[in-house]
């Protein structure tokens, strides 16, 4: 049988923790959220208002899946069958809140 000798190591060593995507993903997601709250403040309620909020919404969900889900590591394929269903949720909610809103208007 063949002895195999271990590899050398540094009891004292601790590897550097890489937290640059980490601190990356929170500027973003603050970033996005104070343009949120500009938005909140400065614009009237309206559907506009409402669909940019769930656009904004959107694109902090992207960022916090494709970071701490690991789904920007993934294949093209499975990215493509999360995301399009995903964009017909978005359609489908920005479709409700318009027809909400016509009818909020119709009845008041």
């Amino acid at each position: 049988m063949a002895h195999h000798a271990p590899h050398p190591v540094n009891a004292g060593e601790i590897a550097k923790p890489n937290t640059a995507w980490i601190w990356k993903t929170f500027w973003i997601i603050t970033g996005i959220t104070m343009l949120e709250f500009a938005i909140a403040f400065i614009m009237p309620s309206s559907t506009l208002r409402n669909s940019i909020f769930i656009i904004l919404t959107i694109f902090k969900a992207f960022f916090i899946v494709a970071n701490f889900m690991h789904l920007k590591d993934e294949t093209k394929g499975l990215i493509w069958t999360i995301m399009i269903p995903m964009s017909l949720l978005i359609w489908l909610l920005i479709a409700l809140i318009t027809e909400g809103n016509a009818i909020h208007n119709a009845i008041f």
